[in-house]
């Protein structure tokens, strides 16, 4: 399942335990948590009581062989964004985890546009007036966060968790590597965007200024 949403565009980390999934939410704020309530150590319902009990804007979609309909209540009331039965299709899996991120703010539109820039969420394509640009995983979800949010200066430690999971290999200076990689690329293809660096704070993708 983590690799399906990984390579529908999507950075995942996996927590197979309670235990795990509690030292997870402790120090990052998910857009998106896919939660069974089944799990070794207890139930899943703990981790959800401990993302609402933390005020978190956190989305969590409960996919679980408990299909009743008193789970399902019992489920949302405490505070499920949404609910799916085992065994779950695929397309419907990815669907679903799209639609709350959109919630999420992760990305506004299936579409996002910035300068002559194109790039399509749920087909992972990006195009350059109208050329396709082929963008390697980390590059295009970084590229994606960034248009997302064009304009607003996006934290340095927010890039990173969309960028990478806990499984990465993080080097202190991933992310400055990843955005240097990115803006070469966007630069050979004939971007009209800049991402600029906001020294000690983040980034920000603007568009660029006509030249005279």
């Amino acid at each position: 399942m983590a690799r399906l949403v990984t390579e529908n565009g999507h950075t995942v980390d996996v927590a197979r335990t309670l235990d795990e999934a509690h030292a997870a939410i402790r120090v990052v704020e998910y857009d998106v948590v896919v939660l069974d309530l089944t799990l070794p150590d207890g139930d899943g319902r703990d981790v959800l009581s401990a993302i609402r009990a933390r005020k978190s804007n956190t989305l969590v979609l409960v996919l679980t062989a408990q299909g009743d309909v008193v789970s399902r209540v019992r489920t949302l009331n405490a505070g499920a964004d949404d609910y799916i039965t085992k065994p779950v299709d695929d397309d419907e899996l990815i669907a679903r985890v799209r639609a709350l991120g959109r919630r999420a703010g992760q990305i506004h539109e299936e579409t996002l546009t910035a300068g002559n820039l194109r790039l399509e969420a749920a087909s992972l394509t990006l195009t350059i007036d109208g050329r396709l640009v082929a963008v390697p995983p980390r590059e295009f979800s970084a590229l994606s966060i960034l248009m997302a949010r064009q304009g607003q200066v996006l934290r340095r430690e927010k890039l990173e968790q969309a960028v990478y999971s806990f499984d990465s290999e993080v080097t202190v200076n991933a992310v400055e590597a990843t955005i240097s990689r990115l803006r070469r690329r966007l630069d050979a293809a004939g971007a009209t965007v800049d991402i600029v660096a906001m020294r000690g704070i983040g980034y920000v993708l603007a568009e660029r200024a006509p030249c005279c």
